[in-house]
């Protein structure tokens, strides 16, 4: 893309702009004169690295809610398609590369788009380097500073719609925190950071490379705002280490990036040109990368015998009375939770079964020997689809002891028809649990694809995951085993017809209104309005 405003970069490019690093007369000594010269008493704003997801969220005191979602990353096949489209934004010190992302973000009005910042891969510092960098003396504009390998890997990972943990570095102490950030995949990646170019294994994951171009005057007065009033600075060593490592790093590793860049920014957050021409690329690419998979899923796998890795639990006259007894619509919901749970705990029980067990010897009370089963020592872990998933939880706390809890919100978009992933709460280091993947009925399966690719995005291992769900419709059990051959899909029955609405038929009807005693329709994509 040609540059933005180039007319305007070339005259902040011009002679002035080589002997204005520094203060002098004129209005930065103006600007100059106004700042503290000793650090701020008051608490500071900013001394943590920046590494969040940046959709809409609504925040209560245990969890975060997604209020908008994220759309597929994957195909009807379960593999992830067209990576997230990557924005990388470089420039020089307080260019004012934050307030560019932010900027973007704000005009995008995508859901899921996560900004991610260089300054949280920083070099940890060992005692010698601690001490320099209290006296101003480290240099943290030299490539040498950062991490890069790991900045690689993370970036690559996100890309990809993986899960990363991402270090924070405070800012205050030169060092990092012990608690790093889970930041999850998403439509659309900001990457901000000085050294954003400086990288060629980095730069091969940037779709589109932005260069910030402000004026080292105005450049210089933000960084010594910042650092004095945010960081616990002083105005001498903020100038010393401007002079010594700043202006340097920028003449020599960060200004001559600007040749690889897209499109530079002159101005920077106040460039509305730039940025609506920046906005609008990313628009057009996201168009291209559109999903529809409940659609390709609806007419797949007709006709075909349904897959070894199905388990249905057997239909006695016991299980078939409960089916006909939940089935009912004139039962009353005293009596469909009754024999809805009754179910919920057959069905815990049949899927513990598929577990690896292990043959152990133990001792009678009568001083005999028995030859038994125990299940092996690794952790299982129980995650819902919200909301009527979560109505399983309690049958399985009632025969696992001890057992991790996780939820998966997916709703509807009632404007395209495909689901989308609002909210997510997963136990840490699940990647190598037995994971229990809990839904009232599957209709498609593209709720239970979803989130089956969100485990597998957590490293949790295809063959470790059980998908249980009361009812099922062929063409979400085809679905869910084409895409996913090895996650072993367990039920109490499974209907053979999926009507317009994607509604199962005969079916059970909208589990969750009947269960919670609620009134559709709503927006939910599990088991309400469509049972996905």
């Amino acid at each position: 893309m040609a540059a933005a405003g180039a007319e305007e970069r070339r005259g902040a490019a011009g002679p002035e702009r080589a002997h204005s690093s520094a203060p002098g007369p004129g209005p930065l000594s103006s600007l100059l004169s106004r700042l503290p010269l000793a650090p701020a008493p008051a608490p500071r704003r900013r001394t943590a690295s920046q590494c969040k997801p940046e959709p809409p969220l609504l925040r209560t005191s245990k969890r975060t809610i997604y209020t908008a979602g994220r759309p597929p990353w994957y195909s009807e096949t379960g593999a992830p398609v067209d990576e997230a489209f990557v924005i990388g934004l470089c420039g020089g010190s307080a260019s004012g590369k934050t307030t560019v992302a932010t900027r973007i973000i704000e005009a995008l009005d995508v859901p899921w788009v996560v900004l991610l910042s260089m300054d949280s891969f920083y070099k940890v510092l060992d005692e010698g380097q601690q001490a320099l960098a209290a006296r101003s003396d480290y240099n943290f504009d030299h490539p040498d500073a950062f991490d890069f390998e790991l900045l690689v890997n993370v970036l690559r990972k996100l890309k990809k719609g993986k899960s990363v943990k991402v270090p924070v570095y405070d800012f205050t102490t030169h060092s990092r925190r012990r608690e790093w950030k889970t930041v999850y995949g998403a439509n659309v990646i900001v990457f901000e950071g000085i050294l954003a170019f400086a990288n060629k294994e980095l730069l091969k994951l940037l779709d589109m490379k932005v260069f910030v171009d402000t004026d080292s005057d105005i450049r210089l007065v933000r960084r010594l705002q910042r650092d004095i009033m945010e960081r616990g600075r002083d105005v001498a060593g903020v100038i010393k280490q401007y002079n010594k490592f700043v202006k340097p790093a920028f003449e020599q590793y960060i200004e001559p990036t600007v040749q690889v860049a897209d499109i530079v920014v002159p101005r920077g957050g106040e460039n509305s040109v730039a940025l609506d021409l920046i906005v609008q690329h990313v628009h057009s690419q996201l168009e291209k990368r559109e999903i529809t998979v409940r659609a390709a899923l609806a007419s797949a796998h007709q006709g075909q015998p349904l897959p070894k890795t199905l388990s249905v639990l057997e239909s006695t006259p016991q299980v078939r009375g409960m089916h006909t007894i939940i089935r009912n619509k004139d039962t009353t919901r005293d009596e469909f939770i009754f024999y809805s749970k009754r179910l919920m705990r057959l069905l815990i029980e049949h899927a513990l079964s598929f577990l690896p067990l292990k043959s152990v010897t133990v001792e009678t009370p009568q001083g005999t020997t028995y030859e038994g089963k125990r299940f092996h020592r690794q952790r299982i872990t129980g995650v819902s689809i919200l909301r009527a998933g979560e109505t399983m939880e309690q049958a399985l706390t009632a025969v696992c002891k001890d057992i991790r809890l996780g939820k998966i919100l997916i709703q509807t978009n009632l404007d395209t028809g495909e689901p989308e992933l609002h909210y997510l709460r997963l136990p840490k280091e699940i990647s190598e649990d037995y994971v229990i993947l809990m839904d009232s009925t599957v209709s498609t399966g593209a709720a239970a694809m979803m989130a089956v690719r969100v485990l597998l995005d957590h490293d949790v291992q295809e063959d470790r995951i059980f998908l249980l769900s009361l009812l099922m419709a062929e063409m979400g059990v085809h679905s869910v085993a084409y895409a996913f051959p090895r996650v072993r899909i367990i039920t109490t029955a499974v209907d053979k017809r999926v009507n317009e609405e994607f509604h199962i038929i005969p079916g059970i009807g909208n589990f969750g209104d009947r269960y919670f005693g609620t009134d559709g329709p709503s927006a939910w994509c599990d088991s309400d309005i469509v049972d996905c």
